[in-house]
């Protein structure tokens, strides 16, 4: 074994998935659509080809917007930005990633390689996704580098934490009436095809007078006027509340239940403030309003380091689930990002120029550098998860095959004892 402790890959053995969706949307509209939709699968696709077929397809996306709008620009700032049509296939991609995240549970079940290594793996994708979408979503509502931009990035992150934060002391997966993986993901599907046919300029507009609602006095008294994409981050901020609260009720329910203290775990929310704290004082430098990264090129690879040191800190939570092993409070993914924050904002600190970032070639090689050091280290962490669950557990990852008695790879409906 290469990563996970012998005790811990023991308690692989005792993990069932446990799951809750109150969604009425998913019940009644998508799920009997995804039901229909496994079957067109073939029996000897692995589940988790289906889950990375879906994560391919919003990177296929991410590629479109590289490609077209490189510099993650606004139209309001001059830019021609990705041709309309190209929205259309955003919300196609970001529906059908939707889809193939439902079924791959489905077609675990059909070929009886459901385990702890589908939902590792699941997750881990869905950590991806959750940052792609902020820079898609962010360049569709017209946001680009601004820090609406960052506030949505957090949002995002902090919704995903919350909910495995929430597994982990509950033991189950709970989506509410409102999660993310449903009508979030909707939201911006629609919010694609609304910019497809209108153009990213729609959501510039002002909200209270499209609503007509400025006709009103007692409502420019107490709502300020914002834009529809400045609206949208609002509401987010909304439902980040509502989520706060339901997740911690859900958490003292079950740590009541067992006899348990209900306030321990908020100190295990503080990793994630922590982080962003991090992020966001690298980000402030040399100013809030005068950020040397946010207002250049560089603000795209940043996010993206961000949303991988995101995915490594959630895939280790995810991880210590299903092994129960203590909560991993601490990453050492950090580390690089404290250098650069510190570094960044020494003249802040004490009044000395940047050791490493004190030009802007030296800053974007910093950048590039933490982009590539995070991707490798995630890449690592799959990597040798994926080979030790494998192989304790004698289950392919990409492969509808299990090692039988004698520990050779078969057919899984051998092992199974039925035919697929």
């Amino acid at each position: 074994m290469g990563y996970i402790p012998q005790h811990a890959l023991d308690n692989l053995k005792k993990y069932s998935y446990k799951g809750v969706d109150k969604s009425l949307v998913s019940r009644y509209v998508l799920n009997p659509f995804w039901t229909w939709l496994v079957t067109l699968w073939p029996t000897w696709v692995a589940p988790n080809t289906i889950t990375l077929t879906g994560l391919s397809l919003v990177l296929a996306n991410f590629a479109t917007l590289i490609y077209y709008d490189p510099k993650f620009l606004t139209e309001k700032e001059g830019a021609e930005g990705p041709p309309n049509w190209i929205y259309f296939t955003w919300a196609a991609g970001l529906f059908m990633y939707q889809s193939l995240d439902a079924i791959d549970g489905k077609q675990a079940r059909r070929t009886g390689m459901a385990g702890p290594l589908g939902e590792m793996f699941d997750h881990g994708c869905d950590a991806l996704n959750t940052t792609l979408e902020v820079i898609l979503c962010a360049r569709a509502l017209n946001l680009g580098r601004s820090w609406w931009t960052v506030a949505s990035q957090v949002a995002t992150l902090a919704n995903f934490y919350l909910t495995t934060w929430e597994e982990y002391h509950t033991g189950q997966l709970f989506l509410g009436v409102f999660s993310g993986p449903v009508e979030g993901i909707l939201a911006i599907v629609i919010v694609y095809i609304i910019t497809g046919f209108t153009g990213p300029q729609f959501w510039d507009q002002d909200f209270l007078a499209l609503s007509r609602l400025d006709r009103y006095p007692i409502v420019l008294d107490y709502i300020p006027r914002l834009g529809l994409n400045d609206a949208f981050m609002v509401l987010g901020g909304v439902v980040l509340l509502f989520n706060i609260v339901t997740s911690y009720i859900n958490v003292y329910k079950a740590r009541v239940a067992n006899g348990q203290g209900p306030f321990l775990p908020l100190l295990l929310l503080l990793p994630f403030p922590i982080s962003v704290a991090i992020e966001v004082f690298w980000l402030s430098a040399p100013s809030f309003k005068d950020s040397h990264i946010l207002h250049s090129t560089l603000f795209l690879p940043f996010l993206c380091a961000w949303g991988l040191q995101f995915a490594h800190q959630v895939s280790r939570m995810i991880l210590a689930h299903v092994t129960k092993q203590p909560f991993p409070y601490w990453d050492a993914m950090w580390l690089w990002s404290i250098v650069g924050a510190i570094d960044a904002n020494l003249p802040t600190l004490i009044n000395r120029p940047p050791l490493i970032q004190n030009t802007m070639p030296r800053t974007a090689l910093f950048v590039y550098v933490t982009l590539a050091v995070t991707f490798f280290s995630y890449a690592r962490f799959c990597t040798l998860v994926i080979n030790d669950i494998t192989e304790y557990l004698g289950i392919a990852c990409f492969t509808v095959r299990k090692k039988d008695k004698s520990g050779d790879w078969v057919a899984a409906s051998e092992v199974n004892g039925k035919k697929q």
